[in-house]
């Protein structure tokens, strides 16, 4: 099911009488980090009924018969063994010790036998490759760590990896991202059975944002498996890193492949988990945002040293990954750094200096959307969400595009555009970073 599907998967069985809704199994294995561990453990573990959150009630489960070692070389001990499983409503894998290694057969078998008897199975960060260990992903969306997505792509071809969002609710399987993503699950997971104002409500015990918006694009770093280094297309790959700034396409990496370019595509999808095109508009994307970071060049030169054919090609594609216009990122990036020496780092810029900063990349927003309207239709301006894509639809001829309804148009960690930290309304809604599954 698409995340964003407007029908309720149907995938979901009805819960075995002995199990209870409101019991929640976290399963946890030598090795895995603490973080990403504690983090059901604190959100369906403590009682926070005077602040409005309704209470679970917590077993905490060992997945293996070894001690139970964690980060830090710490050692804790699990007052529940597999057995547990068989109670629970929801089952949480937090996280999993190693992507190379397989989970231990009988903790695969008491998800199997969880997932048949109706319960919630659950993935946080590399969790995802203990519940694909287990089938439990075959055919459906998911999503882990964007640093691990190509690998779990890779070995688990059946399974639809999206590595662009935070979470995937499909229904009885839901999986998150790495790390702090794993909270934005769980209070998705509480909002779903209690409702908006008990998610809330966790969310400030928690001091985090209830619902963030935009995904794992503006943290992607690179998007190959550490094992490219022995495949023969490593070589490609690289030669393509080192030359950013140049011009060329698909078809020129697959003949330095000596490759058809269907051969090509198939065998760089399989290798890394996504599409040769995707791949290398998003390492020109990541290098634009490094330049915009740590050097003074315009966005004009910045689009020449990424390679990109147009600023407007970069400004459409930076827009669709990051959420926000190459100017609008930098005059954000810089208000959080200012300039100077380690002593100034802690001083406010000068509001007269960070106004006109704001200024500047407003008139340069305008003058994207003046140019995008007058002249280049040789990038197609659709957006996730947004109907079109082609000259002749409305958002190629001035017409303003619509959110999605009930989408969420704030995200706590972008960075904000100048019309809103100037205090007006945003001319462009911000894109969602989660797909949930509807409520009903």
């Amino acid at each position: 099911m698409s995340q964003d599907s407007t029908t309720v998967p149907e995938t979901s069985r009805k819960l075995s009488g002995r199990r209870r809704r409101e019991i929640v199994a976290v399963l946890l294995f030598s090795g895995g980090p603490i973080f990403e561990s504690s983090i059901p453990l604190s959100v369906f573990g403590i009682d926070r009924q005077d602040a409005g959150v309704p209470r679970y009630r917590l077993l905490v489960c060992a997945g293996e018969d070894v001690p139970l070692r964690t980060t830090g070389g710490l050692e804790l001990t699990a007052p529940y063994g597999l057995e547990a499983l068989s109670r629970a409503g929801t089952v949480v894998v937090p996280a999993w010790r190693s992507i190379t290694q397989p989970p231990p057969a009988a903790a695969l078998d008491a998800l199997r036998r969880a997932h048949e008897e109706g319960a919630r199975i659950v993935g946080l960060c590399t969790g995802a490759f203990v519940l694909a260990a287990a089938g439990l992903l075959d055919g459906r969306p998911a999503t882990t760590h964007w640093m691990y997505a190509p690998t779990l792509a890779k070995r688990y071809p059946s399974v639809h990896v999206d590595p662009r969002e935070l979470f995937v609710d499909d229904g009885d399987v839901l999986t998150s991202a790495g790390t702090a993503a794993g909270i934005d699950l769980c209070l998705h997971i509480v909002r779903t059975d209690h409702g908006a104002d008990a998610a809330g409500a966790l969310a400030r015990r928690l001091v985090v944002p209830p619902r963030r918006s935009g995904g794992q694009e503006r943290y992607l770093d690179r998007s190959l498996p550490e094992e490219i280094g022995a495949d023969p297309l490593a070589e490609v790959v690289a030669w393509a890193l080192e030359h950013l700034h140049e011009q060329f396409d698909v078809e020129a990496l697959a003949a330095r492949a000596y490759m058809s370019r269907r051969t090509f595509d198939r065998r760089f999808r399989s290798l890394t988990g996504s599409a040769p095109l995707q791949w290398l508009i998003t390492q020109r994307v990541l290098q634009a945002q490094r330049l915009l970071e740590t050097s003074d060049y315009s966005v004009d030169e910045v689009a020449g040293r990424c390679g990109f054919r147009s600023p407007v090609a970069l400004r459409g594609h930076f827009r669709r990954q990051l959420g926000s216009s190459p100017a609008a990122y930098r005059a954000a990036y810089r208000a959080r750094r200012p300039q100077g020496g380690p002593a100034e780092r802690t001083d406010r810029p000068d509001r007269a200096d960070r106004l006109e900063r704001l200024e500047r990349a407003d008139r340069s927003d305008r003058a994207e959307v003046i140019e995008q309207r007058s002249g280049d239709h040789s990038l197609p301006l659709r957006r996730p969400g947004v109907p079109g894509g082609h000259p002749g639809h409305p958002a190629h001829h001035g017409h303003a595009p619509h959110p999605e309804p009930g989408k969420p148009e704030s995200d706590a960690y972008a960075p904000r555009l100048p019309e809103q930290a100037a205090g007006r309304a945003p001319g462009r809604p911000s894109l969602p970073g989660q797909r949930e599954r509807p409520v009903g």
